[in-house]
């Protein structure tokens, strides 16, 4: 491919491949120079140049110093021109391949999972990207982020189309859509699970988030989603408003919507419930738990009615994703009571999975958690004040403090605790904060460990260790003598 053909620049000029990253770079790239919060992407044109790069692209101008005899391509935004560059060196895979994107605060894991359950039960050769790992054509990939780069997007979704490939699921963060990573995608269908306090150390204010969540049913760059999948029941959800030609399927459990979920059976040993789609009946059964599930599940039948699905093919994918990595995810060594691992780390998931234990019947509800480091502090006292309110015992305890001290971060969050009346105890050894938990639980109690879900690690200032709450709990349980012989 030509230079010509992905910017106004020299039609000699051959290019082989796109970078974003300096070490990725080989003969015939095109480097794009990003502006960032630690590193000017100028820094390392020169080490992109040593290493063949024919072009570097940048929102900034040509640093004086620099004389390396290749283009300089000043854009008015780095990563929607990467993304549209990408797009069209990649041939466009987004035509070919049916795209699904998910945001929403809560649930955006959950509801991903699902829908490619739904799309591989109707026989689909899929993609799917998300917080904990990338699926591509029946392989695993590890996840960078939520939502990576333009670049690796197109690349995957190219992937998959050589593989035979038609539908890709994947999780568009906030983030991802302020920033410009998704710029231009054909969105196939939309996705809005719930929006609620978070990221507001990016954000800064909620309108802001709200503002990058609605760009997802915009054209953004391209054109509108064919279909949008919306809460009906979120306050945010309501204020969306579809491109006049987008499809809309608005879920809930209200009378307001035409995706409803009807006679809900919820137990530990999952979900039992019917949804009305239109005229259609779609029978539920699920090992997942709890109304939050009831609302992720209706957003993946709202994806699978958007592709033209049977109501038996939904049901049967439904029924096959037995439980998504960190999301309420049970620890059984056969002890009298439960322990469960979930990824909640805003008061909001914090709130919604308590209310899930507390619903389930426990004598009691004993939660650890902890907040992150580096993030909106605002929503500490409230995470604080969430668990106290839906448990008897709280452990406070250490997450990811990142550069913060673990012991302010752990204080910002007792303020909310402490307006409540349950017990407290605070631990900032995490380890030690589950050891607490389960050594106190007894028959019929339910150990919920909340904040870190899928992670298998911990982010100190000065380190990264390797630290799994799920690991962790098997352990003390182990050493508590269960399994029983």
């Amino acid at each position: 491919m030509k230079l010509k053909e992905l910017f106004d620049g020299d039609s000699s000029v051959e290019v082989r491949g796109l970078a974003y990253d300096s070490r990725q770079v080989g003969p015939g790239y095109v480097f794009f120079a990003f502006p960032g919060a630690k590193a000017d992407g100028r820094e390392f044109a020169r080490a992109a140049v040593d290493k063949g790069a024919v072009a570097i692209v940048s929102e900034l101008p040509r640093p004086d110093g620099f004389t390396a005899d290749v283009p300089w391509i000043q854009v008015p935004h780095g990563r929607q021109a990467l993304a549209t560059a990408a797009r069209t060196f990649y041939g466009r895979p987004d035509e070919q391949v049916a795209v699904t994107g998910v945001t929403g605060t809560n649930g955006k894991t959950t509801t991903t999972y699902l829908i490619d359950s739904i799309l591989r039960a109707a026989g689909f050769t899929t993609a799917m990207i998300g917080t904990i790992e990338y699926h591509l054509a029946g392989k695993v990939l590890p996840a960078a982020n939520t939502t990576p780069e333009s670049l690796d997007i197109f690349r995957i979704l190219d992937e998959l189309r050589a593989a035979g490939g038609t539908h890709a699921s994947m999780e568009i963060s906030s983030h991802a859509l302020a920033l410009g990573r998704v710029y231009g995608l054909r969105v196939h269908t939309a996705v809005f699970t719930n929006l609620t306090r978070d990221h507001l150390d990016f954000h800064e204010t909620m309108e802001n988030y709200f503002r990058a969540k609605r760009l997802l049913f915009e054209s953004n760059g391209g054109r509108p989603p064919l279909f949008a999948i919306i809460n009906r029941d979120d306050e945010y959800g309501k204020k969306i408003k579809p491109a006049a030609q987008t499809e809309t399927w608005w879920y809930g459990l209200g009378p307001d919507t035409n995706l409803r979920a009807r006679h809900i059976d919820s137990s530990f040993q999952g979900l039992r419930f019917d949804i009305l789609a239109g005229k259609q009946r779609i029978d539920i059964h699920t090992p997942l738990i709890g109304k939050i599930n009831v609302y992720n599940i209706l957003a993946a039948v709202g994806a699978g009615l958007s592709y033209g699905l049977a109501p038996d093919v939904i049901s049967r994918g439904i029924a096959r994703c037995e439980g998504i990595p960190g999301r309420f995810e049970r620890i059984d060594a056969g002890q009298p009571f439960a322990v469960v691992v979930d990824y909640s780390h805003t008061d909001d998931a914090l709130r919604n999975a308590l209310t899930v234990a507390r619903g389930l019947g426990p004598k009691r509800v004993l939660t650890v958690f902890g907040c992150g480091g580096d993030r909106d502090r605002s929503k500490r006292p409230l995470m604080g004040k969430a668990a106290g309110e839906l448990s008897d015992v709280v452990y406070l305890t250490s997450d990811n403090p990142r550069s913060e001290d673990p012991l302010q971060i752990m204080n910002d969050a007792s303020i909310g605790l402490q307006r409540t009346e349950s017990k407290h105890v605070l631990e900032p050894d995490r380890a030690e904060a589950i050891r607490l938990a389960i050594q106190e639980a007894r028959a019929g109690d339910f150990v919920l460990i909340a904040g870190k879900g899928h992670e298998n690690y911990q982010i100190f200032r000065d380190r990264t260790i390797h630290f799994d709450d799920r690991e962790v709990a098997r352990s003390v349980l182990k050493e508590f003598g269960y399994p029983k012989p």
